[in-house]
């Protein structure tokens, strides 16, 4: 039985109905018209369902890959590097495009969708500061996501959106991390 977004076009070829293809046998010279019409809507629907399905994998599989980039960046590159930062924001921008292309035709309004969006940067961007806050004052890490870098005589100072980190005699022994505010 040939799929049924190829049976108008069988019908055509073969100057048949698509009943009498579907029947396998051969009625009436003339091809109704009504059946045809039937038909196309058919192979549109059929085309419509393969699309849906394209997106939702090409959706899953962006936010697997997002996710797998940012733990990828925050498990390889160390603390001091900024290229753990780079590659976690890249993770979570290829993270939010996945969660978009899920929810674009869920959401009809466009106003929810891009609140969905702006509800997903702020959630990482949470996750991130909160997993960075974590890092300096449990495990006494320097921070990854810090926008500014001060270096000065045995001190090193970390700057992020929320607090300044202090790193006295960094590469040493007595190396100490402290959170200026």
């Amino acid at each position: 039985m040939p799929d049924i977004s190829l049976l108008v076009e069988l019908s055509e070829f073969y100057q048949v109905s698509i009943p009498e293809i579907i029947n396998g046998e051969r009625k009436s010279e003339k091809m109704n018209q009504e059946t045809k019409d039937i038909a196309i809507k058919m192979a549109e629907y059929s085309k419509n369902e393969l699309n849906t399905e394209k997106r939702e994998i090409i959706s899953a599989l962006l936010m697997v890959f997002g996710v797998f980039i940012i733990i990828s960046a925050l498990a390889i590159f160390p603390n001091e590097s900024s290229w753990g930062s780079i590659y976690a924001i890249i993770g979570g921008a290829t993270l939010t495009v996945g969660i978009y292309f899920r929810i674009k035709f869920v959401l009809v309004k466009r106003v929810l969708r891009i609140l969905s969006v702006v509800g997903c940067v702020i959630v990482l961007f949470g996750i991130f500061t909160v997993s960075d806050y974590i890092a300096v004052s449990q495990f006494q890490q320097v921070p990854r996501f810090s926008y500014e870098k001060s270096y000065g005589e045995d001190i090193v100072e970390h700057k992020t959106l929320f607090y300044t980190v202090i790193q006295k005699n960094p590469g040493t022994a007595n190396e100490s991390i402290d959170i200026a505010k």
